[in-house]
């Protein structure tokens, strides 16, 4: 099954704040902030393209999210994974048979998507989604859906997840992914779930600098 690391997620009190400083911080072009999907998750949301990956900042609008207990829980900081695979059956499969709930699922003819119960994997909210055709992404919104859009110059290269036992996460992610390592992870030891994003940006954007850290979550700069 093919794998490939598409979007990050951050969780942000300040939405606009951090929006903000995203744009600002990674050169980023205006968001899509009209998702219809995102008051299922009691969120409010805003989804940046960098070349044809995603980083998204939400925040919570209501009581009781998930979202709303991982600020409480730790503040602003890393909250979910999206990656896109190529076959969801098999998907669906291998986390069935490795005991992995479901937490929310759907099916529409842009894209297929499943989020895969943190407690159950280790480190982040997953998401596993198989767009249609492979080179759109449904959740950046209109300019996206069915086809090719355009994002700001760069690409997401890998995100950092701490984890109390760093090899067996991996292990674990490897049998339920069907992947040995999942491309664009890495796993290192602590208990900050998803605390870094690599990105590859234009020299202008990046300014000398060797990483920026943006609403709880470093962002380091590829020389």
């Amino acid at each position: 099954m093919s794998i490939r690391l598409r979007q990050a997620v951050l969780v942000a009190r300040d939405l606009e704040a951090v929006a903000g400083e995203l744009r600002r911080g990674l050169g980023l072009l205006a968001p899509f902030d009209g998702d219809p999907y995102a008051g299922t998750f009691g969120v409010e949301n805003r989804v940046f393209a960098l070349g044809d990956q995603f980083l998204e900042v939400l925040t919570p609008v209501i009581e009781g999210t998930t979202a709303g207990r991982r600020l409480d829980r730790g503040g602003d900081g890393g909250y979910m994974v999206l990656l896109q695979v190529d076959d969801m059956a098999a998907a669906r499969e291998r986390a069935a048979d490795a005991g992995v709930r479901v937490v929310w699922s759907m099916e529409l003819p842009e894209i297929a998507s499943l989020h895969l119960h943190p407690a159950d994997l280790g480190g982040t909210i997953v998401a596993l989604d198989r767009p249609e055709p492979p080179q759109s992404w449904h959740w950046a919104g209109p300019g996206w859906t069915g086809k090719a859009g355009t994002g700001a110059p760069g690409r997401l290269l890998g995100v950092t997840l701490e984890v109390g036992d760093p090899e067996a996460v991996a292990r674990r992610w490897a049998v339920v992914l069907g992947a040995d390592p999942v491309p664009g992870v890495t796993f290192i030891e602590g208990d900050g779930g998803l605390v870094e994003v690599a990105v590859e940006v234009p020299e202008d954007v990046r300014a000398g600098r060797g990483s920026v850290a943006i609403g709880g979550v470093r962002f380091t700069f590829a020389a």
